[in-house]
């Protein structure tokens, strides 16, 4: 009825009659959400997003565990239905952050079929689905309690993009033809021009038109450390300036500056090449420490890292967790580090079945084998119900001690104190406590039995140890 009344609003005009008019329109607000929209025929956003009020359980930023879809390969059907089917499971693993890959209309020019090749930052992909899917997606989301950020890549679109018939907002080379991101081997999207400003505050437009018109709650920033920093203030600062909303802004950038430009989480590059190369070299374990500081620099307690073991590019490029952390267990242990020492864990989804192929991206057909390795979900769900549960993991202030081979720390809070250690090699260590710990008691913050370490602790290969205990 509404995109009817769309199509025929000339003929209305022509009717001269206000008296009708004016009835008109009182039915169309009666009626509902549009469902349509795109850059070229820009909807009525009020109305899109009628009855949909902000999510008002967004969880402290410090709290956050993140799920990461990518809908090609999450379900059978690949798209939004077959993300809305499966919530419950990432429910239960635990997970209160979902973080859905682009879904927006393709570039067809010079396009290898890439999610980050965009065509109109304002329509949805119909591999995906509609609008509507989409919208049903979030509203069952947050039914179970679950946020969700979309993807969002700022630093260049689609060659035919509906930008592009004003070069101005584009890079151009000497001729004034549009060009691709410099040095970055790219050659399927077209780098914008951050100098223009009208350009900046369309960006910052169809960002906002996601919040109203799908009712998100946040953004993970593809290549964030591409667009200029005072960019990103700009953005934010509007985003923020939303009323009612309570946004997650995800940078996946690794630039001190990106704190202060106001995203809450810059991701980690450098700690992931680290864990790779302390499994895959023989780096020494300890030198998990300096990348703590490293990532960190500019941060406020309110910052975090996001760290992972997998994801859309280093599981098709490097090689699944199991072929890069050793097998199974260690892909379980190099998890634990990721998770608990210094940051908020991003799962990649079938990460917790272990999937054993790689989901190559963009190109891949396969899907996710959720029948797999049942026990290894098990432990996953235990994993991070236990990070939710202790306020020590997700808040408390770091002591490490570890050393080649084995990662070790304390997290404590004025009530809660955890003690892990994670042996991080393929053969059998022993770990040296500090006099402090030595003969203390704790809990098995995994199966709750009860334990004393004298003064040393064996630990198994690719053995990981959780204690507990109150303050």
């Amino acid at each position: 009825m509404i995109r009817n009344y769309f199509e025929n609003t000339s003929r209305i005009i022509q009717l001269k009659n206000t008296f009708y008019l004016v009835i008109i329109l009182a039915g169309l607000i009666a009626c509902g959400p549009v469902v349509k929209h795109s850059e070229s025929n820009p909807a009525n956003l009020a109305l899109a997003s009628k009855g949909d009020k902000p999510f008002a359980n967004i969880p402290d930023k410090r709290d956050v565990t993140i799920y990461q879809v990518n809908m090609r390969t999450f379900s059978e059907e690949g798209d939004f239905k077959g993300v809305t089917k499966r919530l419950d499971s990432i429910h239960v693993l635990g997970a209160n952050v979902i973080y859905l890959m682009p879904h927006y209309a393709l570039g067809k020019i010079k396009s290898v079929n890439s999610p980050y090749c965009i065509r109109d930052y304002k329509t949805v992909n119909e591999e995906f689905g509609n609008l509507d899917d989409l919208r049903d997606l979030v509203r069952s989301a947050h039914d179970r309690n679950m946020a969700v950020t979309i993807d969002w890549v700022a630093n260049h679109t689609s060659y035919d993009h509906l930008w592009t018939h004003d070069p101005s907002w584009y890079l151009n080379d000497a001729s004034g033809k549009i060009i691709s991101p410099p040095n970055m081997g790219w050659n399927d999207v077209a780098q914008l021009n951050f100098q223009n400003k009208d350009m900046r505050l369309a960006m910052i437009d169809a960002m906002k038109y996601w919040v109203e018109a799908v009712n998100i709650d946040g953004f993970r920033c593809d290549y964030a450390d591409g667009p200029p920093v005072d960019f990103w203030k700009q953005a934010l600062d509007t985003l923020y300036a939303m009323p009612g909303r309570n946004l997650l802004m995800l940078a996946e950038g690794s630039r001190a500056a990106n704190f202060s430009a106001g995203f809450h989480y810059n991701f980690g590059f450098r700690f992931f090449g680290n864990l790779k190369a302390i499994f895959e070299r023989g780096r020494p374990v300890s030198s998990i420490d300096s990348m703590n500081r490293l990532e960190y620099a500019g941060a406020n307690e309110m910052h975090r890292i996001v760290r992972y073991i997998t994801n859309h590019d280093v599981n098709g490029s490097d090689g699944t967790p199991q072929e890069l952390f050793g097998n199974m267990r260690g892909a379980v242990a190099a998890f634990v580090v990721a998770a608990y020492m210094k940051g908020v864990p991003m799962i990649y989804n079938g990460q917790e079945v272990g999937t054993p192929y790689r989901l190559v991206f963009p190109f891949t057909s396969a899907n996710i084998d959720w029948s797999l390795n049942s026990g290894l979900t098990s432990e996953y769900k235990k994993l991070i119900a236990f990070r939710n549960e202790s306020a020590a993991i997700r808040r408390g202030e770091l002591f490490s001690f570890g050393t080649s081979d084995v990662c070790a720390f304390t997290k404590k809070t004025a009530g809660e104190e955890v003690l892990v250690f994670v042996n991080m090699r393929n053969q059998r260590q022993q770990m040296n406590l500090p006099a402090s710990l030595q003969k203390t008691s704790w809990t098995n913050g995994v199966n709750n039995t009860k334990l004393t370490i004298a003064d040393n602790y064996v630990l198994e290969p690719y053995e990981y140890l959780i204690l507990k205990r109150s303050l």
